[in-house]
């Protein structure tokens, strides 16, 4: 049974390299295919699990969760990984389609924002209380701004809390906190927003290459990884075939817009993922994923929840 998703705007139709495309039913026999090709328009039948989706309290209103979901099921999203300020945003989500949505806790609540959230009295029991009541899988999207926020004492506390439940630190910084992290703990596990949005790709390399646990997500990254001309850019490149078993897609709907244009924003996602080998391109789109929080991604998950 096959199920057709249409794309909104000529861009992401221009991006995604045709006027739609069609989701695979289950798994295909891909024994005749050149393992090095490009996946090309194949790209269509992968599920993506989008790694970096916010549900903020001002897209509440706009986008209800149920459009939230139509919105994936639209771009073949099978499950993504949410993180929202407050975290009431991501619970209602993950209420109302428990098998689409992976939880993660952000920090930000009341007056802790992105830019205090490390000064903010009483984070270490909010973390814990709100671990103990639902099934997060990670601690974050949180940002690391500048080493006022370096507060030993609480990430120590807070790898000890993710080392104890499993979960990842899912971190918007520089390399230099990173590299502060993994000092403070070697066997902390991190997920790399934005691919260290900022970063230029040598460093992101350096880095990736320096710590062999540290997972990355490219969302906002997507337009410089697919470059300009018939191939990925070349330094992008590099990175995506050196390091294919631990990066993954995201979107970042940090702000209505991101939600206004997500269908473009995965669209472009497939796009890149278009020129690479299947192999690499699976990886990337689900099967990470799937490694990483324990789950069975695929396109049966459209249309449910």
């Amino acid at each position: 049974m096959f199920r057709k998703f249409s794309l909104l705007s000529a861009a992401a139709l221009s991006l995604c390299l045709s006027s739609g495309f069609v989701a695979a039913h289950e798994d295909h026999d891909h024994g005749d295919e050149d393992p090095n090709a490009p996946i090309g328009e194949a790209v269509h039948d992968l599920p993506l699990f989008d790694a970096h989706i916010h549900y903020k309290e001002p897209a509440w209103g706009p986008y209800p969760v149920e459009k939230v979901i139509r919105l994936m099921d639209n771009s073949g999203v099978a499950m993504g990984l949410v993180s929202s300020t407050p975290d009431e945003g991501t619970i209602e989500l993950w209420k109302y389609a428990p098998n689409r949505i992976v939880p993660e806790l952000r920090p930000y609540h009341g007056e802790a924002n992105s830019s205090n959230w490390t000064h903010v009295h009483g984070m270490e029991s909010y973390l814990n209380e709100r671990l103990e009541k639902y099934p997060h899988q990670g601690i974050g999207e949180f940002h690391i701004r500048s080493r006022k926020m370096w507060d030993r004492v609480l990430f120590k506390s807070i790898i000890n809390t993710a080392k104890e439940r499993d979960l990842f630190l899912h971190v918007h910084s520089g390399a230099a906190p990173i590299r502060w992290l993994y000092g403070l703990d070697k066997d902390v596990k991190i997920i790399w927003a934005h691919a260290g949005l900022g970063e230029p790709p040598s460093t992101v390399y350096k880095t990736m290459k320096k710590y062999p646990n540290l997972v990355a997500d490219t969302s906002l990254r997507e337009l410089a990884i697919l470059g300009r001309g018939d191939d990925l850019d070349p330094e992008w490149k590099k990175i995506v075939y050196d390091f294919q078993d631990r990066l993954m897609i995201g979107s970042d709907t940090w702000v209505n817009e991101q939600w206004d244009r997500y269908d473009n924003i995965m669209a472009s996602n497939r796009a890149w993922l278009a020129k690479l080998p299947r192999s690499i391109a699976e990886k990337i789109a689900y099967r990470n994923a799937e490694r990483y929080f324990g789950q069975d991604i695929h396109m049966g998950l459209i249309g449910k929840r």
